[in-house]
């Protein structure tokens, strides 16, 4: 399709100009994140020099204590973010419409196994709500990434987003 405009009226170039100018920014400034950025250096280095984790009893294994203070990088407060991972439910409605969950970095996370340290945890607001297949089905989440603590039965984060998009992981 070819958009051609009458150079006799200014204002539609005007209106085109201002459109992308004020739309470039906002997809610009989304930054696709990875999970360990969330993690300081501190705890990245724990995580990579952690000993095998050994299973005592028939319970699950668990992370050292030092790896789950829900430590922060302070820089990731107020990102605007997009980010994958794996849904575990929080609050669904009676359709099954997902509107609150703890986005993770690996399936299973909070719910078969131990889960992960705060910081590698986000809780997710989303008003207009999702359905998934299977919850083994990755998705991505965009939003502004706020440094907020949440504690919940299934887990604690040290991160918050309300989402603007949820859309299934492509890859």
């Amino acid at each position: 399709m070819l958009l051609t405009v009458n150079p006799a009226r200014p204002s539609v170039w005007v209106t085109l100009v201002l459109l992308l100018v004020t739309a470039l920014p906002s997809l610009a400034d989304t930054r696709e994140l990875d999970w360990l950025e969330l993690m300081p250096a501190e705890d990245l280095a724990l995580l990579e020099n952690m000993p095998e984790i050994e299973h005592q009893g028939d319970g699950p294994a668990l992370l050292p204590d030092e790896i789950m203070t829900g430590r922060v990088v302070p820089e990731m407060d107020g990102v605007n973010a997009r980010i994958p991972g794996f849904v575990v439910p929080l609050k669904t409605t009676q359709d099954m419409r997902i509107l609150e969950f703890f986005l993770v970095p690996y399936y299973g996370a909070c719910i078969h196994v131990p889960p992960p340290p705060p910081n590698q945890i986000i809780h997710v607001k989303y008003k207009e709500g999702f359905t998934l297949e299977a919850l083994y089905d990755p998705v991505w989440i965009e939003g502004t990434l706020e440094i907020e603590r949440t504690e919940n039965d299934l887990g604690t984060s040290s991160y918050s987003i309300v989402a603007e998009q949820v859309s299934p992981y492509d890859g």
